[in-house]
């Protein structure tokens, strides 16, 4: 009884966070699919549009890097409302000034504000959590992810991509989520200051988890950049578009959990492994012709693809914690975010010279060259070191690529505490350094 009034406690407490999430992720899932939709019904040429959707990812790479001082700044109040307020208008914009260089740097602005949202919100989230509640949240905060950018999606439907209302509707679900967040008044955390881990010091401690986030971040940028003038190019109408997009989202909630349970029975990287050729199958099927690319097969490939590939961002996230202490792990988050953010500018203009270079079918090529790449290094990295005992291994939690640098610091606390509640072995200590000779079980293994 004491543990379910603590878990409605926890829900009672926390529902601005969720609600505030999902209207961000609403109207994140809409603009991110309408913008390249928008773009070719004004004759872009299709490497234009490529650029026009990285800028959305170079703009979340600064928001990353800057929104955690402007909170300790102003504080996550200000931060948050600024930051709405110039969301909603940049997307506006969109629909004023039509031409690639304006388009290109409103992504950067509106890719720059979601960010820093999302490090607001998942700051507040880390506040609320501790260790008999934080599983619970970090799995509410998913599935409200996942289910909103779903239902972006499909709200294509609901006017014409050509017309202006889209826009509009982007503009007051970003709007609306101030409204809860801001009426939770409740003080945010400060966040936590900690030496940053290089890109070659993450590496040495776990070389497949850093590359595994790069090349994931390339896939995911592609994916969901260049997916929505795919589909318009083989085809599909505005309602086909928003269904084809939409189950990318419902695949990763259908296989998050099980490929999670099998990642902490088995060696992670068998698991990874499995997933990245699955990843390459999916459109490979498509793109050789075995099957139509239209229709409900172009439906089913885009489920499957999603249920293998989005996991992938968690599976390389809880590789990295398997051989990082706690105290590295803080540190090694921004620059977890950092490397997946420049993975992720460059998926689009990947998938966009190849769907310019080779039409449609090369947009296809480029998700299976990037996934056959990833589980060519999985291999690889399988030959150079003998897997760590499951026994040691941190337990698996869901994460996204546009997660924040705070949510990472929590999902990584909580596979720790998964890892110690089943009895896990002995964790590495906080300060001692990546040893790169180290053997199986030790701090290079992955």
């Amino acid at each position: 009884m004491e543990r379910g009034r603590s878990g409605l406690g926890v829900a009672g407490r926390a529902w601005p966070f969720f609600a505030g999430a999902a209207l961000i992720m609403v109207a994140h899932g809409l603009q991110g699919t309408l913008i390249p939709l928008r773009a070719a019904h004004e004759d872009f040429p299709t490497a234009a549009t490529g650029v026009v959707m990285s800028g959305y990812f170079v703009g979340m790479l600064a928001g990353s890097t800057l929104s955690p001082a402007l909170v300790r700044q102003v504080g996550h109040v200000r931060v948050f409302a600024a930051l709405a307020s110039l969301a909603s208008v940049s997307v506006l914009m969109h629909a004023l000034f039509v031409e690639v260089v304006f388009w290109t740097a409103m992504r950067v602005v509106t890719g720059f504000c979601y960010s820093g949202m999302y490090v607001v919100v998942e700051s507040w989230l880390n506040q609320q959590a501790t260790n008999r509640n934080r599983g619970r949240l970090l799995s509410v905060y998913m599935v409200t992810m996942f289910a909103g950018a779903a239902a972006g999606q499909l709200l294509l439907n609901v006017a014409d991509p050509a017309a202006f209302d889209l826009f509009l509707v982007v503009s007051i679900l970003v709007s609306l989520a101030l409204v809860p967040l801001l009426l939770a008044a409740r003080p945010g955390p400060r966040p936590r200051r900690a030496r940053r881990l290089t890109v070659s010091e993450l590496y040495r401690a776990s070389p497949l988890g850093i590359v595994a986030a790069v090349l994931t971040g390339v896939i995911h940028g592609g994916l969901f950049g260049m997916g929505a003038i795919y589909a318009r190019e083989i085809g599909l109408d505005v309602g086909q578009v928003a269904w084809f997009m939409a189950l990318v989202m419902f695949g990763a909630l259908f296989s998050q959990w099980p490929l999670g349970w099998l990642s902490d029975r088995f060696d992670r990287r068998r698991v990874m492994l499995g997933a990245a050729l699955v990843g390459a199958a999916a459109p490979a099927v498509v793109a050789v012709g075995l099957v139509e690319p239209t229709g409900s097969a172009a439906l089913a490939m885009m489920f499957v693809l999603g249920g293998a590939t989005l996991p992938l961002y968690s599976l390389s996230l809880s590789q990295v914690n398997d051989y990082l202490s706690p105290h590295q792990m803080v540190g090694a988050s921004g620059t977890l975010v950092f490397v997946t953010g420049c993975g992720l500018i460059v998926g689009p203009l990947a998938a966009a010279f190849a769907l310019e270079a080779m039409g449609p079918p090369g947009f296809l090529q480029c998700l299976v060259a990037v996934h056959a790449v990833l589980a060519g290094f999985i291999v690889f990295r399988m030959g150079r070191r003998a897997a760590k005992p499951v026994e040691e291994q941190a337990g698996y939690v869901p994460a996204g690529t546009r997660s924040s640098s705070m949510l990472i610091e929590l999902a990584a606390e909580e596979g720790r505490e998964l890892a110690g509640s089943t009895g896990s072995g002995s964790r590495p200590e906080p300060d001692s350094p990546p040893d790169p000779e180290a053997g199986a079980g030790g701090r290079i293994g992955g």
